[in-house]
């Protein structure tokens, strides 16, 4: 087994292939590039765990070649390689973030040392062996912007700072909030992901900090928060653009105390759980306009993940209808061959406003309506021509109201009389609400 991938980059041909032989004999898979545009060329398809490059090159030299890298993968740890003459420019790129250097002629020995050192490091920086795919598995990409994002979140994932998730609706903040949560060493502890804006004011505080019973009206029992129920893992703050100003101020108090006190309570409760928090607005225009607290932001804002929409990765858009139309057909049990021609050439050239979400939606629309073994082109034409990238108002609504039945029962224990007088209802016609969206109150004492 392969001890790590490796692109060496040198114009003189005959260190690269006394390089690439010592290399190899160590055990790496090597790539030779005798030039830093052709190094460029080959990153994204070899996805290799480190860079070794010489310093000195006619054209894109290893300075100009480590920016560049540096734009598309952050993480990608890069060795240079230089004569003594220029030893003060390595020094300065190592300041701008150059992994290491070595300097001509450099020891074996020390070549092999600071190799392992960077494909240690690379390791973690870049998912792509079999083995190592697990934690992102819901993540369907193999687009570079996405793979340099998830090498960011793979090393994220190994500390315990929080991170803000910025991307488009639809464009799949909570997968990547889960792949970061199980590429942490919290993953055996639960994840447990909240909507700060489907969830009315009053009942959005004791969903995430809990209460006692008898606190208020309809409170029956004690009600652990969301905060106390992720305990040794890691609860994601879903839109928290949306979270009203009296709660943010209580959650950036939990944030900065580590503890929270459920309502009703006099005594405040200590927690462990890493925040993750995700949101479609711009919090800097929402904390202008004076939505959203400055402090707050800042605490939630150590390392931001931006998420590129479906437009940006058009590269993923085959291989992620043809990863929904499988599971799709064993969902609708249809066996299915594929797209026909001008069916995926109508996926691939569409605008999609609502992202990986809305592409789901299509195929998923197009699959429950064929009748054959290709999807044509007139199923995806009629599909895209639906409002597909959101859900309908009345798709909407039925959601919410089933999620707010459920919580009040959840409060209540599932007293229906308490829950039915928290919503402002007679029991009747709670109990109507209930049997339309197949709620029993009995499932939740």
């Amino acid at each position: 087994m392969s001890q790590g991938r490796l692109l060496l980059v040198d114009d003189d041909r005959d260190l690269l292939r006394l390089l690439t032989m010592r290399l190899e004999a160590a055990g790496y898979a090597v790539t030779a590039a005798d030039s830093g545009e052709r190094a460029l060329a080959l990153l994204a398809v070899e996805r290799p765990h480190a860079v070794i490059t010489d310093m000195r090159m006619p054209g894109l030299d290893g300075s100009a070649l480590f920016e560049a890298i540096h734009r598309g993968y952050p993480t990608l740890p890069v060795i240079m390689l230089t004569a003594h003459g220029s030893i003060p420019e390595a020094v300065e790129a190592t300041r701008r973030g150059v992994f290491g250097y070595l300097t001509k002629p450099y020891e074996p020995q020390a070549l092999l040392a600071e190799v392992a050192r960077a494909v240690k490091l690379g390791n973690v920086a870049a998912p792509g062996d079999a083995a190592d795919e697990e934690w992102r598995n819901e993540i369907i990409s193999r687009n570079p912007a996405m793979a340099a994002l998830l090498a960011q979140a793979r090393l994220v994932a190994a500390g315990e700072a929080r991170v803000l998730i910025r991307g488009e609706s639809g464009s799949g903040k909570e997968l990547l909030a889960r792949a970061i949560h199980r590429a942490s060493p919290r993953h055996a502890g639960p994840f447990l992901a909240v909507n700060c804006g489907a969830i009315p004011e009053q009942l959005l505080e004791s969903e995430l900090f809990g209460h006692l019973k008898g606190s208020f009206t309809g409170a029956v029992r004690d009600h652990r928060g969301l905060f106390q129920e992720a305990a040794g893992g890691t609860l994601l703050l879903d839109e928290i653009g949306d979270m009203p100003l009296p709660l943010q101020v209580k959650l950036l108090r939990v944030l900065e105390e580590r503890q929270v006190r459920p309502v009703g309570a006099t005594r405040s409760v200590p927690v462990d759980v890493r925040i993750l928090s995700a949101s479609h607005r711009r919090l800097e225009e929402e904390i202008e306009a004076g939505r959203f607290r400055e402090d707050l932001f800042y605490r939630l804002n150590v390392v931001t993940l931006k998420l590129p929409g479906l437009d940006e990765r058009r590269d993923d858009i085959a291989l992620l209808a043809t990863h929904f139309l499988t599971t799709l057909g064993a969902k609708y049990g249809k066996t299915l061959g594929g797209f026909a021609p001008d069916a995926m050439e109508l996926l691939t050239s569409a605008a999609w406003p609502g992202n990986v979400r809305q592409l789901y939606n299509v195929v998923e629309q197009a699959v429950a309506l064929c009748t054959g073994g290709l999807i044509p082109a007139t199923l995806i034409r009629n599909a895209l021509a639906s409002p597909q990238g959101m859900a309908s108002l009345e798709e909407a609504r039925t959601e919410f109201e089933r999620d707010y039945l459920a919580k009040l029962l959840r409060m209540t224990g599932g007293n229906v009389a308490q829950a039915a007088r928290l919503a402002k209802r007679n029991r009747t016609e709670f109990y109507k609400l209930l049997q339309r969206h197949r709620l029993d109150p009995a499932l939740f004492k």
